[in-house]
């Protein structure tokens, strides 16, 4: 019962919507049919003429000993890089060694919290960014730039970093964690 008295209340609602949504579209277009004529009456102005276009110019490129700007500086020959003046250095990263946890972080982000000594090896507590406290000995990489703990001591770790040299090639750069005071 309470169904059919919805509908009926319904119904007529809808009826005049729909009423007034068809009779919103019939409006009076004389105004836009003037204004358009008016338009089209209208004489054209002059059309500016196509500029001058430079004949292209094809650049060859023609090596002469010269090393392909298309290859990599560290796939150079050495007797390249000899003439071009850069120094012999075939100091690279391992880039095909699979990466270590504390090697996602930047150096300055992680922690010397202290040492750990079991069976005659010591061990480097390293807080990392992240809020994980990892175990590093000798050999370990750490840091963004392929750095390798060198030397463990209650006070610091000291790295070497592989850093690039500016010149297409890598150095080793000594790079230290100090213990943090921070808990």
């Amino acid at each position: 019962m309470m169904m059919r008295s919805k509908i009926r209340l319904a119904l007529p609602l809808t009826l005049l919507t729909a009423s007034l949504a068809v009779g919103g579209c019939a409006r009076d277009m004389s105004d836009l049919d003037a204004y358009i004529a008016d338009v089209k009456a209208r004489k054209a102005g002059p059309i500016d003429p196509i500029p001058q276009m430079t004949p292209y110019e094809p650049f060859a490129y023609s090596r002469h000993g010269e090393r392909t700007p298309f290859e990599p500086f560290d796939q150079d020959e050495p007797e390249q890089l000899a003439a071009n003046n850069l120094p012999l250095n075939t100091l690279r990263p391992d880039l095909t060694r699979n990466k270590e946890p504390l090697e996602e972080f930047p150096l300055d982000g992680i922690r010397l919290m202290g040492t750990l000594e079991i069976r005659q090896q010591t061990y480097a507590l390293l807080s990392a960014p992240d809020g994980i406290v990892h175990r590093a000995t000798y050999g370990d990489h750490l840091g963004q730039n392929y750095g390798k703990i060198v030397k463990i001591t209650d006070a610091q770790i000291q790295l070497e970093e592989i850093v690039p040299d500016g010149f297409g090639g890598y150095v080793k750069r000594p790079a230290v964690v100090a213990i943090s005071d921070e808990r």
